[in-house]
């Protein structure tokens, strides 16, 4: 059941800030405390196919949404109401899982008996955003990521502690319409979110700036992201727990793919592949084994190209990527650069790669194999437009690792990113794309253009830093204050994003993209 709930507000709170509006979650006094603003592969698995979808109809949209420059939404973002009012920046949401402690236990068993399980477990929520309230019943929740997939609370074997828990911050998959296929189990049409905690990010700001500067650069493809606070609500107990402030992300999935068919994709009935490094090995398009390929059994294992559809279309859609990999590796020059421009919007490619680049992504497809879906917008074996969609941007921003050919993510030779991505490193063998790809680095960090450069990245990690900082104190303990710090188990220990001195990443990546010839 959804029941949305329409306070009456004054006018002059409607003008309130984000973080001043709606405290109709939780215990007012949690979360409040004031602080001053100063790894791997982290999904999982669930963004694919959602079972029983019926065909519905969307509500109308168009609306522009704060937070982003005109033109970052287009008319395939808005073709429904809910991205508009989920993904808008001017005000932060708050969700509360409400789950019973008997369906609580059961996600700590799981996960004791396999962490890496994909199974949701029942819950119901509330979404709170702008005085609007809308409460849906018996949805479902799990655990996410990979190697920062956690306990959510206490040690293995524990149960549910209502008088002390030791609550932990770890990502939750939501689906509002787990077990009911119905337009009533969403928020205005939105069926499903991402709720990342910020994992090694004492700054609060990695992975969501990533996403807007893609959206700022008109790159269509990427997921949208915004912050969330989010409480749990265990019934029976005396208090809800604030868990603090999350990444709330739009998932990749068909209705990802749907929302982006107008002008865009063109065709929502092609074949969609999560690429990482799995259980195959990386995902760098360098060959064909079989034991890469497999369709999502929603087992908790991370194949190295996981088909996001149904089980009966695995083999058609295993021969298109099979067919795709083969003409990358075997084509000569002249007839793989007439044959990608067929089938690839090159220029949108290499502006996306360019904005990987910039933020100091080194876990991806070129360097590592890594972290990228591939989207063909067709069923035929060899008609069709390729896109690549990227994907987990929380290791970036001076958060730097010795991978690959990379140890320093700010001031590595951008024109060799990497030496295994096989797309990439044939694209980087002709002039034409190298200057496209160079001018969008170059077009990044132009001051004039409010994108990457030191000083409007830094007014943009300001504002979105002091919305949040009421709001970090939480109930795990984890994560109090906001420091201007990359990871602890980083090798560049020295990167500030707030800092206008020598080691700021937005100034060194910016010198390092000048240098190029």
């Amino acid at each position: 059941m959804n029941k949305r709930l329409t306070l009456i507000l004054l006018i002059g709170f409607l003008a309130l800030s984000g973080c001043e509006k709606a405290e109709p979650e939780g215990n007012p006094d949690n979360g409040q405390t004031e602080n001053v603003p100063g790894e791997g592969t982290d999904e999982g698995n669930d963004e694919g196919k959602d079972e029983g979808t019926e065909n519905e109809d969307k509500p109308g949209g168009g609306l522009p949404v704060a937070g982003y420059p005109e033109g970052a939404f287009t008319v395939a973002d808005v073709n429904d109401e809910g991205i508009s009012y989920m993904w808008d920046e001017s005000v932060i949401p708050e969700i509360t899982i409400h789950m019973t402690a008997d369906e609580w236990n059961r996600l700590l068993a799981r996960y004791d008996e396999f962490s890496h399980n994909v199974d949701y477990f029942h819950a119901d929520f509330t979404y709170s955003k702008d005085g609007e309230v809308t409460f849906i019943e018996d949805g479902g929740v799990r655990l996410r990521g990979n190697t920062s997939r956690r306990r959510p609370e206490g040690n293995g074997g524990q149960v549910h502690n209502p008088q002390n828990p030791d609550w932990h911050h770890c990502h939750f998959g939501i689906n509002f319409r787990k077990f009911h296929k119905d337009s009533e189990h969403t928020v205005k049409g939105i069926r499903k979110v991402n709720l990342k905690w910020f994992k090694d990010d004492p700054c609060y700001v990695r992975e969501l700036y990533c996403y807007n500067l893609f959206r700022r650069y008109g790159i269509w493809t990427s997921a949208f992201s915004t912050y969330c606070r989010v409480w749990l609500d265990i019934k029976g107990d005396k208090e809800k727990a604030y868990l603090g402030v999350f990444n709330m992300i739009e998932p990749i999935d068909d209705e990802f793919i749907e929302r982006r068919v107008t002008e865009k994709f063109r065709n929502d009935k092609g074949y969609l592949w999560k690429c990482v490094y799995g259980e195959g090995g990386p995902a760098d398009l360098q060959n064909t084994d079989s034991h890469k390929f497999n369709w999502d059994q929603d087992n908790g294992v991370n194949y190295t190209y996981e088909f996001k559809g149904d089980e009966e279309d695995f083999a058609a859609a295993k021969e298109q990527l099979t067919d795709f990999i083969l003409k990358l590796q075997g084509k000569g020059e002249d007839s793989f650069y007439k044959w990608i421009n067929e089938v690839c919007n090159v220029e949108l490619l290499l502006k996306t790669y360019a904005v990987n680049v910039a933020v100091g992504m080194w876990d991806d497809h070129w360097n590592n194999g890594n972290n990228y879906y591939l989207y063909f917008n067709s069923t035929d074996k060899y008609d069709y437009e390729v896109f690549f969609l990227p994907y987990d941007y929380d290791n970036t921003l001076g958060t730097s690792s010795n991978c690959g050919v990379i140890s320093d993510s700010g001031r590595h030779d951008p024109y060799n990113w990497g030496d295994s991505g096989l797309l990439m490193e044939r694209l980087m063998k002709f002039e034409d794309f190298r200057l496209t790809y160079k001018n969008a680095l170059l077009e990044l960090t132009d001051p004039s253009k409010d994108l990457f450069d030191m000083e409007s990245s830094i007014a943009r990690i300001r504002l979105w830093q002091k919305n949040i900082s009421p709001y970090i104190s939480n109930d795990t303990g984890e994560d109090m204050e906001i420091k201007d710090q990359p990871a602890y188990w980083g090798n560049h220990h020295e990167y500030r994003l707030m800092d206008t001195g020598s080691n700021n990443f937005f100034r060194v990546k910016s010198e390092t993209i000048g240098k190029m010839k």
